[in-house]
């Protein structure tokens, strides 16, 4: 049981859930879904995290790595990259934990595109004592993930891709109820699609309208042991995200684009005593969308929303708002991003930040810094 309480503060400590509501959590179990690896779900960019960490239908550069690799199918740039870096949780007075995220792609051309990220997470310094208090040294607890991905165009409007992802999680060097907690090392994969379309809206001036949509399924992998006992393993995030988006060409200086995303954990619900069914990977995947004991309205509680609008002025100069919601039972996540965004000839440069609806929240004024490069066949613009 200690050691299932290990992971879970874990997890809730990376993520920063708000733990719901107080006063039903002192009276009832958590329904609040726990995995390992929770830094897979953390959005590694600034322009996804402005719009609300929705990003699976819009994402159109080397990012699309973690929000749809699909989209990298519709790029038409010969090749660029990517650099994230974000501070973590600093509201608990703790400066050395931070997310870096690194990605980029190939175009190939009618070949397909090829893409690979890097994102490394580390939990900072962890100074260990003793029962009595006395020193046992330094802990440097951290977690890794090497993606490499393809996309294809499999018709004009429609695009498939796969991801292929090695997974490293490495949360302590110490014991917890006498049991080593031992490094965890996954490897696991996604399976996306983008559907683009362009129309137009008549009216007094016709308004030109990209549409695109996009499903990503990642993180599909084996169930993991921090403990190695085959009795005690843990299900990696698999998760499901849908999502749409709208964007309009107002005139040749400015756009518009509208956004919104669904995302749902394909890992069995807790259960009435808040305890994770005992599954494989698979079965947990398939039974959850209906295994939720609170029926289908809880399942429909396990559903997050982010929302997130766009301005470009020429394509060179972006503002972005964006909400986000999870249910208060969930984990009661609920914040509002803001971001700013330019680009110059091959360099773009993005900033984000996050404020929380409920105050004294772990994640307030989370910030992430995201510099890119994209370059055509010639290497410029």
């Amino acid at each position: 049981m200690m050691r299932k309480a290990f992971l879970a503060a874990a997890c809730l400590t990376v993520l920063g859930f708000g733990f719901g509501n107080k006063a039903q959590a002192q009276t009832e179990p958590s329904k609040t879904i726990t995995t390992a690896v929770p830094l897979l779900l953390i959005s590694p960019d600034s322009r996804g995290g402005a719009l609300g960490d929705a990003g699976v239908a819009i994402t159109d550069d080397a990012n699309a790595m973690h929000w749809n690799p699909s989209a990298l199918a519709f790029i038409d740039n010969r090749m660029g990259f990517a650099m994230s870096y974000s501070p973590w949780l600093q509201t608990l007075g703790i400066p050395d934990i931070n997310l870096m995220y690194l990605s980029g792609y190939y175009n190939t051309g009618n070949a397909g595109v090829i893409g690979s990220s890097l994102r490394y997470f580390s939990l900072g310094e962890i100074k260990l004592t003793g029962n009595n208090g006395e020193p046992l040294g330094v802990d440097k607890p951290n977690e890794f993930a090497f993606d490499v991905g393809y996309s294809l165009k499999i018709s004009e409007s429609l695009s498939g891709g796969i991801a292929l992802r090695y997974i490293y999680s490495r949360l302590s060097s110490n014991s917890v109820d006498a049991v080593n907690i031992n490094p965890v090392h996954a490897v696991a994969g996604d399976i996306s699609f983008m559907y683009k379309k362009d129309f137009t809206i008549n009216g007094a001036s016709d308004i030109p309208v990209t549409f695109t949509s996009g499903v990503n399924i990642s993180n599909i992998g084996p169930k993991v042991s921090y403990t190695g006992q085959s009795d005690d393993k843990d299900f990696l995030p698999t998760n499901l995200r849908i999502g749409y988006a709208f964007r309009f060409f107002l005139d040749e200086y400015n756009s518009f684009t509208f956004t919104n995303d669904f995302n749902k954990l394909l890992v069995p619900s807790p259960d009435s005593l808040g305890m994770t069914p005992d599954q494989s990977a698979l079965s947990g995947m398939f039974g959850s969308f209906g295994d939720a004991p609170g029926g289908f309205g809880e399942e429909l509680s396990e559903i997050n929303l982010s929302f997130g609008a766009e301005y470009w002025y020429r394509d060179l100069f972006a503002a972005r708002v964006g909400y986000f919601y999870e249910h208060p039972d969930k984990g009661n996540r609920q914040y509002i991003t803001l971001g700013l965004g330019i680009r110059y000839n091959v360099f773009g440069l993005d900033f984000s930040y996050l404020a929380p609806l409920q105050q004294n929240h772990p994640l307030q004024n989370t910030l992430r810094f995201t510099l890119s490069y994209n370059f055509n066949e010639s290497g410029a613009e």
